[in-house]
């Protein structure tokens, strides 16, 4: 039986999800018995596109090279599949929305302690005018496998459906699905963060009055963060009512749960979450999904003080 091959390419991003290849481990072998890598620049030097039956693409759109890299890789591969947060939604340097060329040049080059050097080299990459965005606001793509990176058990099930002709079976559940923390009322009065104080192991973030992104996350990574000590922050992207609800935002989801489980108000769980819009929006701020919302206002929120 042929080989399937398989062409991989990296567009900006952080080598992540390459690496979250590598952690499938012993099942890795079983998947190079079915396919042939033609290209993965982490490990092969092939500067142009071999013709492929499945192209996988990692990071996001933020130069004209990334946009030229991905239009090669669609003319050269049968299926598309955006892999990883930043492929599917623009990741988290999709804050670049929120801010100017010369602001990012000055913030990496003149006043990062560092990194300084106090000038801005000239043979930096212009970024796309409209900053970063997702790989499918320029091509067609296939399949969609989000996660930062995505767990390998969803990349071993990905690879198994493609390589066997069918539809991966992942679900649409979030995050909450796999976490064993329990949703309870409480008395809790005001927001907290995980490090102010001790935190109950079996009791959901939300209930102690730490936010948690688990309820408004797609869930492709098994939960691992809340069931070991730490908040969701929402790095496989917005669940499925997120995505399909025009009007409906991650912040006033959150809002409405924790205000009825705590005594803490709905307004100030609002504004806490437009104060810290980087960090609540990070994984898909450059997506449609949240930039044609008319409730996302991250510049503004930005231009009032937000983190």
């Amino acid at each position: 039986m042929s080989k399937v091959q398989v062409s991989f390419e990296w567009l900006s991003g952080c080598s992540g999800c390459e690496m979250s290849v590598v952690d499938l481990h012993e099942r890795l072998l079983d998947v190079l018995d079915e396919i042939e890598l033609v290209r993965i620049p982490i490990l092969m030097d092939v500067k142009d596109y071999p013709k492929a039956t499945l192209g996988i693409i990692t990071g996001a759109l933020k130069t004209e090279h990334d946009v030229h890299a991905a239009r090669e890789m669609r003319k050269s591969c049968d299926k598309i599949l955006a892999f990883g947060v930043c492929a599917v939604y623009g990741g988290p340097q999709g804050a670049a929305y929120a801010h100017k060329q010369t602001e990012i040049e000055e913030a990496i080059f003149q006043k990062n302690p560092t990194t300084r050097t106090n000038f801005i080299p000239n043979d930096v990459p212009e970024m796309l005018p409209d900053g970063v965005r997702p790989v499918d606001s320029e091509i067609d793509v296939d399949l969609y496998l989000p996660g930062c990176p995505p767990h390998a058990y969803y990349v071993a099930q990905a690879l198994k459906a493609v390589l066997g002709g069918t539809a991966p079976e992942f679900g649409g559940h979030n995050v909450c699905f796999h976490c064993r923390r329990s949703m309870k009322k409480s008395e809790v009065v005001a927001l907290r963060r995980s490090h102010d104080g001790p935190v109950v192991s079996d009791t959901c973030f939300m209930s102690q009055g730490i936010l948690c992104m688990g309820s408004v996350t797609l869930d492709r990574c098994l939960a691992p963060c809340p069931q070991h000590g730490t908040a969701c922050t929402g790095c496989a992207g917005p669940s499925e009512n997120i995505i399909l609800e025009p009007h409906i935002d991650i912040r006033t989801e959150i809002a409405d749960r924790m205000s009825k489980i705590t005594r803490i108000k709905r307004e100030a769980i609002i504004q806490e979450m437009e104060r810290r819009s980087k960090t609540f929006y990070a994984y898909a701020m450059a997506s449609p999904v949240f930039r044609q919302k008319p409730t996302f206002l991250l510049r503004r929120w930005i231009e009032q003080g937000g983190t």
